[in-house]
């Protein structure tokens, strides 16, 4: 059965700035000479590991709403750069915008019911063609639309 994790991704205004982040990272990464993937490691290892891994995503939480999902890949052993054992969460690089959920502000990560996940809109590859860069948020801020 099918979970999904959901996370605040804090230090980011927009998807745009999620996005840029984790290009950034990618092209790091290759000049480093290490694997291109987008790692998000996280102290505590979700126990239910076969349903995250069983169509699983982590959905972002952006300015207090979940409005974009990433499909898991992997869950790995890793170590924090301080040295502390961790669990790696290994994510697809493609970003599926979701129809926007409130959700409100809490410390690490928490489990979403694949019942009870946002459904997904449009790519935002496309959502982003159809208003001007910015508007979206814009009016989704002021809570005139909800997409």
């Amino acid at each position: 059965m099918t979970v999904h994790l959901v996370k605040l991704c804090v230090g980011v205004e927009t998807v745009q700035d999620l996005r840029d982040w984790q290009a950034e990272r990618l092209r790091r990464l290759s000049r480093e000479g290490k694997t291109p993937e987008l790692c998000h490691r996280t102290l505590q290892a979700p126990r239910r590991r076969e349903d995250v891994l069983d169509g699983g995503s982590l959905y972002w939480v952006v300015k207090g709403f979940v409005i974009v999902r990433q499909r898991i890949v992997a869950l790995r052993a890793d170590t924090k750069d301080d040295g502390r054992a961790c669990c790696g969460i290994v994510l697809d690089p493609k970003l599926v915008g979701t129809r926007p959920h409130p959700r409100r502000a809490f410390q690490g990560w928490r489990y979403l019911e694949a019942a009870d996940a946002p459904p997904d809109m449009r790519t935002l590859e496309q959502a982003d063609r159809d208003m001007p860069p910015g508007m979206r948020e814009a009016l989704r801020e002021l809570r005139l639309i909800d997409g």
